[in-house]
């Protein structure tokens, strides 16, 4: 491993053997772990990064395995983590996402990462990057993609679903790829509703808080970002969308979260980054078992077609896979200067 440009500190060195003497040869050389904390990751990962990298993992899904992710819990059930394997033809690694809903009461974000890479020649740990804010553009940056790729070509009125930490970067991430002039902003509540709506005004768009039925009504584009549950009402009436909407469903990425009405699945184009991932623990664990489900990847490589048609609903079903976080991972070492 070679390490150029790095900030980091020097890494602490770890036994591999014994220099004793005992006669079988020189000792081999000490192994060193690369640590990238959160403030460094955070001041390099912009849109442009995540977005091209988001290109590069869903194009890598066509012709490489993926390895599916896993959902499990604390010892305290309401503390969750994901566990998401990767490896392209060069690297492989594992990135450990957590939500620990108590952590504002300690001044800390509820969502955090670490991406873990993989020393190819001896299968040990190379790198630790603290990627809490990085995992927030990877997410939409997937988002972006489908919107790119899925919605209207005249889409300018964006719902968002969700006032929670991700909801900023998905308006962000949309508005990239669509002349967004418009943002809807529905949350649990109306107070958390229009404090959301203001924040994103501050950051220069045009928001405003909505009701769901209003939002659907409007929208060209809703993305869910949410931490909804099938034990509760989905967000919305599947009758509420209208014909031509794109949806990205960001949320539903463990077993038994839910946030679309079932009912929808029947009048949408379905997509995911994943599909047999996305049976088991994105949003079309609820879809009819018939329901076909379309690769991202495909669409993205000219393998499978799009939308077809203006009147389309189209629908996205993203439940996170681990290449995103490699690539994502790679992209910042890159920028760096940091090669492994």
């Amino acid at each position: 491993m070679t390490a150029t440009g790095s900030t980091a500190d020097p890494a602490p060195s770890f036994g591999n053997g014994s220099s004793s003497g005992s006669g079988s040869g020189p000792a081999p050389a000490p192994h060193r772990l690369l640590y990238i904390t959160e403030d460094q990751t955070a001041a390099q990962v912009d849109e442009e990064l995540a977005l091209e990298a988001a290109r590069a993992a869903f194009a890598a899904t066509v012709d490489s395995a993926v390895l599916p992710s896993l959902a499990v819990h604390g010892s305290d059930p309401r503390n969750r983590f994901s566990l998401k394997p990767s490896a392209s033809a060069t690297h492989a690694g594992v990135k450990i996402g957590t939500y620990w809903p108590d952590n504002e009461e300690h001044g800390l974000p509820r969502h955090h990462s670490t991406l873990l890479l993989l020393g190819q020649k001896i299968g040990r740990i190379a790198a630790v990057l603290e990627v809490g804010t990085a995992n927030a553009y990877r997410t939409a940056a997937a988002d972006a993609l489908a919107v790119d790729l899925l919605a209207r070509a005249d889409a300018t009125t964006l719902a968002v679903f969700g006032t929670g930490h991700q909801a900023p970067y998905e308006v962000a991430a949309a508005s990239r790829v669509r002349p967004i002039d418009e943002v809807l902003v529905v949350g649990r509540t109306a107070d958390r509703a229009e404090r959301t709506a203001a924040a994103l005004a501050a950051q220069g768009h045009n928001a405003r808080a909505a009701g769901a039925e209003e939002a659907c009504d409007r929208a060209d584009v809703i993305v869910t970002a949410t931490t909804a549950r099938a034990d509760s009402p989905s967000l919305f009436e599947a009758a509420w969308v209208r014909p031509g909407t794109h949806i990205s469903c960001m949320g539903a990425d463990a077993p038994g979260k839910r946030e679309l009405p079932p009912g929808l699945f029947a009048r949408a184009r379905v997509f995911c980054d994943l599909p047999e991932q996305a049976r088991r623990m994105g949003e079309c664990q609820h879809a009819p078992a018939g329901t076909v489900l379309t690769s991202l990847g495909e669409v993205l490589t000219h393998r499978a077609k799009g939308r077809v048609d203006d009147s389309d609903i189209t629908l996205f079903d993203s439940s996170g896979i681990g290449l995103r976080d490699l690539y994502v991972g790679l992209a910042l070492l890159k920028k760096m200067d940091i090669s492994l």
